[in-house]
């Protein structure tokens, strides 16, 4: 008699196809959770730096305006200071050119009395300290006798004729000008003197004489 084995059935065999080998009889394991999910984590990666880049080009951006801005603010900072400082020079010329001015009569009372002999004792020391403080503020006295009228620098309070110059002179200081560098404070105050008019006329027939002498070879023998 023949035991078989409880709960076995002969007949009950797994399905195998055709032609394949018991191993092919085996189950298949499912594939891994790691292959499948590696194509979604390339994207995610390729997304994050995507986001990271429109990131980064907006910060650029932003500093590319900030530090224009920033040069934009120097420069007019620094056209702020040339200003300021070119204000404050032009202000103190001025000053000094006002305190100047009220002390020019001063001045020329000095100048007076020195020309009569009268700067002596104390006030000649007094005189020569205020003159001294005068040139080192900037101020320069200007005007001589014998150099030609320039009307930018000169006021012709007097006028005459004279045979021995060749243009409008000055032949007399009446007051003398001042300037502090090239700003004219008050002109020099003078008496002129031009050509006499037929001055010329006679010297020019002077001359032709002569080149007509020159070209008959001198003058005729009586």
């Amino acid at each position: 008699m023949t035991e078989e084995t409880p709960g076995f059935d002969e007949n009950e065999k797994p399905d195998v196809p055709s032609g394949a080998t018991p191993e092919d009889a085996e189950p298949q394991a499912a594939p891994s959770d790691k292959e499948g999910a590696a194509p979604a984590g390339d994207s995610a990666s390729a997304a994050q730096d995507v986001a990271l880049t429109a990131q980064l080009d907006q910060v650029r951006m932003a500093l590319g305006e900030r530090t224009t801005d920033l040069q934009r603010l120097q420069a007019e900072y620094q056209n702020y200071r040339r200003r300021v400082e070119r204000d404050r020079v032009t202000v103190k010329e001025i000053a000094v050119a006002n305190l100047l001015t009220e002390l020019l009569p001063v001045l020329d009372d000095i100048g007076r009395a020195r020309e009569h002999g009268e700067l002596v004792g104390g006030f000649k020391s007094v005189a020569e300290s205020l003159e001294t403080v005068a040139a080192k503020m900037g101020l320069q006295q200007f005007g001589k006798e014998g150099e030609p009228f320039d009307p930018t620098v000169h006021e012709a309070l007097m006028h005459s004729y004279a045979p021995d110059v060749t243009e409008t002179t000055c032949v007399a200081i009446l007051q003398p000008g001042y300037r502090i560098g090239e700003r004219t404070i008050r002109p020099a105050r003078v008496a002129v003197a031009e050509p006499q008019p037929g001055a010329q006329a006679g010297k020019s027939d002077e001359a032709a004489e002569k080149d007509a002498e020159k070209e008959s070879g001198g003058p005729e023998e009586g």
